[in-house]
């Protein structure tokens, strides 16, 4: 507060200001530090709380029906050259995109592969880089069945092969997205004989909740992706591949290290995976400027019982186990790594990092320009050249 003109400046402050003064700054401190749990609360809460509802991130600025073509703000994800999925509408509907046909600084227009009869004209929507959202648009045979996992049966899609191996794949899809996002790998996998089971788990919308509903950053969902393995022994297969994306990826590696069936996996497939979350989370919290003394906190909370009325989860997660970098002498099968070095989401440090620690075991091919999870959007070619020589390298048929 600014001094009023009448005070005399030579007369020294009764220990009444002295005091008002001081509890002035420490009423600031104290609500600062209010500020500062409160932030850290909600920032450590978001890491690990399922979105009720998906995030409008993309705004549709017109649709021309005539042409099959649909124009967005103009986005480092919009703008990606190759195919995509957009929800918008309503009610809302999923969306095919293709190709970029024409863009400046400010809009993209896109070829659009979906019916667009009762789509408004402009309005909000979510971008995705699924394309396909269930194996039947793939033509291919499939059927829908239950894993019986620990919290409950949950959904999975098994699509077999047409000269089926012994060898299945299971695939894991990210955090924030369900099935649909897997579907993509199918095709590449099925020519190369590999049966595919694609699963849900625990708190992403289709298997059962669990009891706090929150996620576990792969530290509780890899028993779900383990009950899996039960399922594909006890329906024929010798052994089993896992492919993961992002926090999928991160469920994997942890099947591979701690799950009762971590003998029967043969090697794992990643695509933008979480190696350290640790890692991931700086770098989205200093992506979002958010101070460190509220990151440091946020990381703290996740990983002490202290901090569970702060996120709700009944048990604190054990960050250090999840870093698989520091982990990685545990590591005894090949590991095939697809990642970007411009993801925007989980950086790629971790998967150089990876590759790094060992080369013995992981073959890394890093893309540019894909962002994160959209590699085979981008280039499918190259994608689905890059698992299958690497599947024929290491799974050779008759070995």
């Amino acid at each position: 507060m600014k001094a009023q003109s009448h005070a005399v400046p030579s007369r020294k402050p009764s220990s009444s200001i002295v005091g008002l003064a001081a509890a002035a700054v420490g009423g600031v401190a104290a609500l600062a530090s209010i500020a500062s749990v409160v932030a850290v609360g909600a920032v450590a809460r978001m890491v690990v709380t399922p979105a009720k509802q998906r995030q409008r991130d993309t705004e549709v600025l017109s649709l021309n029906r005539r042409r099959k073509t649909i124009t967005l703000r103009a986005t480092p994800d919009t703008i990606l050259p190759g195919r995509y999925g957009m929800w918008f509408g309503q009610p809302e509907r999923y969306l095919k995109l293709g190709p970029v046909l024409w863009r400046d600084r400010t809009s993209v227009t896109r070829r659009l592969e979906s019916d667009e009869i009762g789509l408004p004209l402009h309005g909000r929507a979510t971008f995705s880089g699924w394309y396909y959202q269930h194996p039947r648009e793939l033509g291919l045979e499939s059927e829908s069945v239950r894993i019986e996992t620990p919290i409950g049966a949950a959904p999975a899609w098994l699509v077999p092969a047409e000269n089926p191996r012994d060898t299945w794949v299971i695939l894991v899809h990210g955090r924030g997205v369900g099935r649909g996002e897997p579907v993509r790998a199918v095709p590449v996998l099925r020519d190369a004989g590999f049966t595919t089971l694609n699963v849900s788990y625990r708190n992403d919308g289709d298997a059962p909740r669990s009891a706090d509903g929150r996620y576990g950053l792969g530290a509780t969902e890899w028993e779900d992706v383990d009950a899996a393995i039960d399922y594909a022994l006890a329906a024929g297969a010798r052994d089993v591949i896992l492919m993961g994306w992002s926090m999928g990826g991160a469920i994997s590696l942890q099947v591979a290290l701690q799950g009762r069936n971590r003998e029967a996996v043969r090697g794992i497939i990643l695509e933008s995976p979480v190696t350290d979350w640790n890692r991931v989370l700086v770098f989205q919290a200093e992506a979002e400027s958010i101070p460190p003394i509220v990151r440091h906190g946020a990381l703290a909370a996740l990983g002490n019982p202290w901090g569970r009325r702060l996120t709700g989860l009944d048990a604190p997660l054990d960050l250090p186990s999840l870093d698989i970098v520091a982990r990685s002498s545990e590591l005894s099968v090949p590991i095939l790594i697809l990642h970007s070095d411009d993801d925007g989401f989980v950086p790629s440090s971790g998967s150089h990092a990876l590759a790094d620690a060992r080369p013995d075991l992981v073959t890394l091919d890093i893309f540019q320009v894909a962002r994160h999870t959209k590699l085979w959007n981008y280039d499918p070619d190259r994608w689905n050249r890059s698992i299958a020589g690497w599947l024929d390298k290491n799974f050779p048929r008759g070995a």
